[in-house]
């Protein structure tokens, strides 16, 4: 049999497949930037702070400012770093009004009454701890506390207090 036409005998698709327009490549790009921008901000913890700025010389980091750079009047503090050899503890105060009276960098003496004791009962469990991180200090359903430096010993007397003891500060200068 003789064949009248050139596609009657071959089986390859009549029609070739197009590449993207340009459009398309610009939309799938611009779709996949913006879904990796998503998940990098839903991964990221909330009140995560800024990295610190490097020094531009050699030696070891200091810790920043209470505040960072360009920060002014009315802009919320800057959450410190932790000094060496010290670990952070959230405190909820008894009084949640104190939180705020205290910014980052301050310096505060902690004290603990125990459950049921008076406030003249009050022991000095540290003194002079820096304050890291001021933590909700508008809420009024209790989530709010106060995050400090202090050392591993006084730690361990701060999250030992029995079950109903109430934590105050006294800001020091």
């Amino acid at each position: 049999m003789a064949s009248t036409g050139a596609g009657n005998e071959s089986l390859r698709p009549v029609r070739r497949p197009r590449l993207p327009g340009r459009s398309t490549l610009l939309r799938v790009t611009l779709v996949a930037a913006l879904l990796g921008l998503a998940a990098a901000v839903l991964r990221t913890p909330a009140g995560c702070p800024p990295p610190p700025v490097a020094s531009g010389g050699p030696g070891p980091a200091t810790s920043p400012p209470a505040q960072g750079p360009g920060a002014g009047p009315g802009s919320p503090p800057t959450p410190l770093s932790l000094p060496d050899g010290a670990v952070g503890v959230p405190i909820r105060l008894a009084e949640p009004a104190a939180l705020a009276v205290v910014r980052p960098g301050d310096r505060v003496d902690l004290l603990a009454v125990p459950a049921g004791g008076r406030a003249a009962e009050a022991d000095l469990l540290a003194s002079r701890a820096l304050v890291l991180d001021v933590l909700g200090a508008g809420a009024t359903d209790g989530a709010s506390a106060l995050y400090l430096a202090l050392l591993p010993g006084q730690a361990q007397r701060a999250v030992g207090q029995p079950e109903g003891s109430r934590f105050a500060i006294v800001v020091r200068g």
